[in-house]
């Protein structure tokens, strides 16, 4: 009887699964993993004209709820992750910015416990391995070329739990420095960079996977210089993130990257700061002052974009409603892909017996109604 009481049914809905969408489907949630069968009997929850949709994975974020990952405590870091979870984010790979060495060495070894309970999936550092001519909300004075033996120390300072850093790789040191993340595991990703087409394909040649927010700190795409960006958008071995909150890019530009790129290439990301869910105000982003004001992040000195105020699911809905991408293209690029990058696909990312029930619910127009995960509702439809 115990184990019939924790089933349940979702049905009615169109479920999207890794084959496509089926019409009418229904997802059964026994304890917290997807089953593949339920007792005839079993009651259910009729979720007609919704979408069921995985949880999303967001692979780089830097804290909302008014908190940051970069100087939170533990408990102000979990606030930030309820809040993005609230919001259907129900995997998170922590993003920290610029900071002193030790400090951040310090943070990471903080938020490898968090990773070890299973609140968060692992660790991005942003920096401060990256280029002062495209430093963006990163305070120069703290950043440091990538050598190899400070890029380690980093890495080791996260016991494990390091999944991401971005790099700068036409620096001094930073070609090594992608050799020495590849052999450990860690993606290196190509981001706030200066470097040129050439430097950059040499880097993926070197084991770089991701491009940290296309686009965004880096050389715009020339038509005699075309820079960083086309030659990842154009490798087969590289994902790129994009940030589809509208500020960052031009849907024209969104579309080009995902077109260029295709569903299985693109991961959707928040970048969000403290303001994610919280509102605007004055906050801080590693040691800078950032001013939001209508939900725009912003330095207060300078006025560069400070990461953003996004949750994915604002994102999930602006990609079919506004860029009118498929759902199932989509859902690729806000849950699977990223699952499959951070090495967590074995248990979320799609709706498969035997992975996490981590779920969300939309309604017709594709507005969140429900968040599952783990098998319990965070938000009931």
């Amino acid at each position: 009887m115990a184990g019939r009481a924790a089933t349940k049914v979702l049905s009615g809905a169109r479920v999207v699964l890794p084959t496509g969408t089926v019409e009418n489907g229904r997802v059964i949630v026994e304890g917290g993993r997807i089953a593949g069968s339920a007792p005839a009997d079993t009651p259910s929850l009729d979720l007609s004209g919704h979408w069921i949709v995985p949880g999303f994975v967001d692979m780089h974020v830097h804290g909302g709820g008014g908190a940051s990952f970069t100087s939170g405590t533990a408990e102000e870091v979990l606030k930030g992750v309820r809040t993005h979870r609230e919001h259907g984010t129900t995997t998170i790979a922590a993003s920290l910015v610029t900071g002193e060495t030790d400090a951040l060495a310090r943070q990471a070894a903080l938020l490898s416990e968090l990773v070890e309970q299973g609140d968060l999936a692992g660790l991005h550092f942003e920096g401060p391995f990256i280029s002062p001519c495209r430093k963006g909300a990163h305070s120069e004075d703290l950043l440091r070329d990538p050598d190899p033996a400070e890029v380690r120390k980093l890495i080791d300072a996260a016991h494990g739990t390091a999944k991401m850093v971005t790099l700068a790789t036409e620096l001094p040191g930073g070609i090594d420095s992608v050799r020495l993340l590849a052999e450990h595991g860690v993606i290196a990703a190509i981001g706030h960079t200066d470097a040129t087409y050439e430097q950059t394909a040499e880097a993926i040649d070197a084991g770089a996977t991701v491009a940290t927010h296309l686009y965004n700190a880096m050389p715009a795409l020339g038509h005699r210089t075309p820079g960083p960006i086309a030659a990842l958008l154009e490798d087969e071995r590289v994902t790129v993130e994009l940030i589809n909150d509208g500020t960052h890019l031009h849907p024209a530009a969104l579309e080009l990257a995902y077109h260029r790129a295709g569903a299985g290439r693109v991961a959707f990301i928040t970048d969000a700061m403290d303001a994610a869910g919280f509102g605007d105000g004055t906050y801080l982003l590693g040691p800078l002052e950032v001013e939001v004001r209508n939900g725009v992040a912003r330095l207060a000195e300078g006025g560069s974009i400070a990461g953003s105020t996004l949750t994915l699911d604002t994102a999930f809905k602006r990609a079919v409603t506004v860029d009118r991408l498929p759902v199932e293209d989509v859902v690729r690029s806000i849950s699977a892909n990223p699952a499959r990058l951070l090495g967590v696909d074995d248990r979320v990312g799609s709706l498969e017996p035997g992975k996490d029930a981590d779920l969300v619910v939309l309604d017709a127009d594709f507005t969140l109604k429900g968040v599952m995960r783990k098998g319990a509702w965070l938000r009931e439809p």
